[in-house]
């Protein structure tokens, strides 16, 4: 069974950084597509960001290009998310996915597994 855990959320003012981390035990991620999703407060689960399983492409959403970056360590089976001019809309509860097919996507209900989420908030 695989498991999913965020870590490195927190409070932030806008135009500052953090980075998620998601480690994964169980199995190895390496082939699986792995991805970033948050939710804000009344708002559906919106996608962030993806890796592919082979090759690691990726792919961002146009709200975060240029500002987050996603990379994968798969000798540590870790996920991360370097996120930089943090902005108050990025306020959301910031989720990591696992997706078995290995193919990046941005659709939520490719992904098999998920994290219990950290939370994000950036302050004006």
């Amino acid at each position: 069974q695989v498991q999913l855990v965020e870590s490195g959320g927190g409070l932030v003012q806008a135009g500052g950084s953090l980075r998620l981390s998601c480690v994964a035990s169980g199995r190895t991620l390496r082939s699986y597509a792995m991805g970033w999703f948050r939710q804000a407060p009344g708002k559906e689960r919106e996608f962030v960001s993806t890796i592919s399983g082979i090759g690691s492409r990726t792919y961002y959403a146009d709200s975060v290009k240029g500002r987050f970056t996603i990379s994968r360590d798969n000798a540590k089976n870790t996920l991360y998310l370097q996120m930089n001019s943090l902005k108050p809309e990025d306020t959301a509860v910031y989720y990591c996915a696992a997706d078995a097919a290995g193919i990046a996507t941005t659709r939520v209900v490719a992904y098999d597994h998920w994290g219990q989420g950290t939370q994000v908030t950036v302050s004006s």
